[in-house]
């Protein structure tokens, strides 16, 4: 089955990264994203920290060159030489430099991501397309970004249904975030168009309890376990809205910088990986300003 990927183990994540928002009509044309491993620092990234560390290094020996502090030099290896000297007697500050780029990148990042949290906030928490959980009214918001094959989402599942017994003023909201391939495209739209016979929940956990391999076939099987008329759903499958929901929720995720799933939002904090129970009670804490 294409779509096919290892998961990241470290990160409880697919590590999946969609390059792009799916332009075709057709869902299931949509070719599975490459893949990314989430929370890793590759070695191209710090290579290119290294290189401007070394240029600002360099910047400021011209400084002080420029302006009399230090001697003049003569030729390349007078400089080569000097700049190796200087870089052997003080190795702290290329680390200082690439803490310093590195931090500063992440504050850019933080606040581009505060900047679509607050811009985006009704797509996000209040769109009346994306389906919700047991406990529509409650007032701490969760959104979680899915898909039916990814084996981190199912355990997350039991972990989810826990929580909102627990706390009945957890309203959870569903995004359909198929990016494993076909089969996950089939049985995200199969679920949306379940809505129409008021089914969401049932196929949803169901979905997410099966065991093995999501499909066209699987869909339709589960689908009918819990009772949906299969041939209407087909039909309603067919609704343009549903395809255009599916291709706003993964614009939407690019927009968040969301590589892989499960991944949760709540408040200002968006979650990539999964957690354990104590880490989500924080995270549905932040949603309610605690």
């Amino acid at each position: 089955m294409t779509g096919d990927v290892p998961n990241d183990p470290v990160s409880g994540s697919s590590g999946l990264h969609p390059d792009t928002a799916p332009a075709a009509a057709n869902l299931a044309d949509v070719k599975p994203p490459r893949e990314r491993p989430i929370r890793s620092f590759k070695p191209l990234v710090l290579g290119s920290f290294a290189l401007a560390a070394v240029s600002a290094v360099l910047l400021t020996l011209a400084l002080l060159y420029a302006a009399g502090i230090l001697p003049p030099l003569r030729n390349t290896v007078d400089l080569q030489g000097e700049l190796r000297t200087y870089l052997l007697a003080n190795p702290q500050v290329i680390v200082e430099s690439l803490n310093g780029m590195q931090a500063r990148q992440h504050a850019v990042e933080e606040n581009e991501l505060t900047a679509v949290l607050t811009q985006r906030h009704d797509e996000i928490f209040n769109d009346p397309a994306s389906p919700l959980g047991a406990n529509p009214t409650g007032d701490a918001v969760l959104v979680e970004f899915f898909d039916y094959n990814c084996p981190y989402c199912r355990r997350a599942t039991p972990m989810l249904n826990e929580l909102e017994q627990a706390d009945k003023g957890l309203r959870l909201v569903f995004k359909e975030f198929p990016i494993l391939g076909p089969g996950s495209v089939f049985a995200a739209r199969a679920a949306l168009a379940s809505q129409k016979q008021g089914k969401y929940l049932a196929f949803h956990k169901a979905m997410m309890t099966y065991e093995g391999r999501i499909t066209e076939t699987s869909s339709l099987d589960v689908a009918a376990d819990v009772g949906l008329d299969v041939e209407r759903l087909k039909k309603d499958m067919e609704d343009p809205a549903i395809d255009e929901t599916i291709k706003r929720n993964i614009a939407l995720a690019q927009a968040l910088r969301i590589s892989g799933t499960p991944t949760f939002v709540a408040g200002k904090e968006v979650l990539q990986g999964l957690a354990d129970a104590d880490r989500m009670k924080q995270l549905i804490a932040s949603a309610r300003g605690r």
